[in-house]
């Protein structure tokens, strides 16, 4: 009797585990091949090999891009280098990046930048957060941005037990922002399981000097998040689910999803086109490939644009599309006057002309 039990358990556990697996394959696009969709006027921009994770736009067209990001599980092209933030000015004719100098009193070797946000003061002055990865852990590092001198002015570093495994962060004000936290665990291992098991244990946090408190839940992982036109709704890309949430802002920083915009794509970073409010994402349409990354056959790189994201019928549009021949892993697309960049989590970065 104690035999024939303990095959039931075995055999229920190997079927679980095995239906785990084709679920896992099927939330990871793992079957999917990239039907090319690619402007004649763009190409990669050059001085930037080893990621391009996060892209933010200014309205003056100032861009600031990170790289480097050494993510677990990601492949990482340049294992002992810290990560930087790149500027690119939209406004030139043949705009190029230059990399930022970080000023004393911050430690560079340990930089991880991944998500980033820009706030602008009542007398203009430019701050720049950016999440950061210190031999794994999770801050939110505040500078200031010096546009004559091409700097970054190190101000602050923020922890909080609550900022776990922080992926992207949207400001609202001084020291006050949004964050997402793609993963419960931060063991790299549980990781992994939490992603197989699809445990829905992620979050999205608010974070002010005088609160911090999680405002939305349930998510599979938590990914990019941004800021509608109108300040009145955050959309949360829910990245192994393959959607977006649109969530109304409430007087005490709260969040209630109004609805969930389902694609064919797993969704990373997301951007707002500030002339017509679209939300633009940078996707990846065969996550498979970019977690068992291979030279021969890389991760395809993929540019949404949502128009009407709150109407019943949202229209859904390919920017640009490519089976990683010229892009690989691509997390980000950012619009400027009719000029698109795409960043990717640790390729290169491209440009192009609308």
């Amino acid at each position: 009797m104690g035999k024939l039990v303990a095959v039931i358990l075995l055999g229920a556990g190997l079927a679980l585990v095995g239906e785990r697996f084709l679920t896992f394959r099927e939330r990871m696009n793992a079957y999917r091949e990239v039907e090319s969709v690619e402007p004649q006027n763009c190409h990669l921009i050059e001085g930037i090999e080893n990621g391009s994770e996060d892209i933010d736009i200014l309205p003056s067209g100032l861009a600031f891009i990170s790289s480097g990001l050494k993510y677990p599980g990601m492949p990482d092209f340049a294992p002992d280098e810290p990560g930087r933030i790149f500027l690119m000015d939209l406004n030139e004719q043949n705009p190029r990046v230059q990399e930022l100098n970080i000023s004393d009193g911050f430690d560079k070797a340990s930089f991880n930048p991944h998500g980033m946000s820009t706030f602008i003061d009542k007398d203009q002055t430019v701050y720049l957060y950016v999440v950061n990865h210190p031999h794994m852990d999770s801050t939110v590092e505040i500078f200031k941005f010096e546009e004559q001198q091409r700097s970054l002015v190190y101000l602050k570093t923020i922890k909080h037990e609550l900022l776990k495994s922080v992926n992207d962060i949207v400001v609202l004000g001084p020291e006050e922002f949004y964050a997402t936290r793609d993963h419960y665990f931060t063991n790299f291992f549980l990781m992994l399981l939490e992603l197989f098991m699809d445990l829905h244990w992620t979050q999205v946090l608010f974070y002010s000097p005088g609160e911090v408190k999680v405002v939305a839940g349930g998510f599979g992982s938590a990914n990019g998040i941004t800021l509608s036109l109108d300040k009145k709704y955050i959309y949360v890309a829910d990245v192994s689910d393959k959607n977006i949430h649109v969530m109304k802002i409430h007087d005490n920083w709260d969040l209630t999803q109004l609805k969930v915009i389902q694609l064919d794509t797993l969704v990373d970073n997301l951007t707002v086109d500030p002339d017509t409010g679209d939300i633009l994402a940078g996707c990846h349409p065969n996550a498979l490939k970019l977690l068992m990354y291979n030279t021969e056959d890389p991760p395809g790189s993929e540019a949404l644009r949502i128009r009407n994201a709150l109407s019943e019928k949202p229209m859904i549009s390919t920017m640009y599309a490519n089976s990683g021949s010229v892009l690989q892993g691509s997390s980000v697309a950012s619009v400027y006057r009719g000029k698109l960049l795409i960043g990717t989590v640790f390729h290169k970065a491209l440009y192009c002309e609308l």
